[in-house]
């Protein structure tokens, strides 16, 4: 499927990527995606904040599905749910039904929320916040410079990946066990069958 190469960039894909490039290909370039219990239990947790609207706190006001976008990154999505102080400084909020992974893929989808914020509010935003739905309780996450770096360089990758006709390789290790896309991906047989091609290659060039 063709891919705009100026369109903007799904903040969702950044994760998707972080998680597995080929899962992030298989959504965003050939639009495909299956449900399994762990992404039904995703959207039931994102179904609490996924109607757009607003509320007050004391001081704080509260939007939530905000949508999000930055013309300097080529950006677009939304925030399930952003904390605006009194003075218009924003607080994202996202919305996991899990606990935290190992690796940073929330944070990277965190990251680039509080960057496009910035953007739209011209106002710098440090701090966002994980929700883990499991605990019910939220985790504090530093927007720094590794991390904003992280970002510029995972939105590099995503445009790279969406250009390229191929499919990146499937990962084919524990990542795919969780996968709802497992079926489609085919992980082992497309692994498989890389592996019987290199060692075919490997006889041709030993014959030859």
């Amino acid at each position: 499927m063709a891919v705009d190469e100026d369109a903007p960039i799904a903040i969702s894909a950044l994760q998707h990527w972080s998680y597995c490039p080929r899962q992030c290909a298989l959504i965003h370039v050939e639009q495909v995606f299956s449900e399994n219990v762990f992404t039904s239990r995703g959207r039931a947790v994102h179904a609490l904040v996924d109607q757009p609207g607003a509320e007050r706190d004391g001081t704080i006001r509260i939007e939530r599905a905000m949508p999000l976008w930055s013309d300097a990154l080529g950006l677009s999505g939304k925030a399930d749910l952003v904390e605006f102080s009194a003075d218009g400084s924003a607080y994202p909020v996202e919305y996991k039904h899990g606990p935290r992974r190992v690796r940073r893929h929330d944070e990277l989808q965190l990251g680039a929320q509080a960057m496009c914020l910035e953007e739209m509010t011209g106002k710098p935003v440090p701090l966002g916040a994980i929700f883990h739905f499991s605990s019910r309780r939220r985790r504090e996450v530093e927007i720094d410079d590794l991390l904003r770096a992280d970002v510029i360089s995972a939105i590099a990758a995503v445009r790279m990946m969406l250009g390229s006709p191929v499919l990146p390789p499937p990962a084919n290790d524990k990542r795919c066990r969780n996968c709802s896309l497992i079926e489609l991906c085919q992980p082992a047989v497309v692994a498989e069958q890389k592996r019987y091609a290199s060692l075919l290659n490997g006889l041709f060039e030993v014959g030859g």
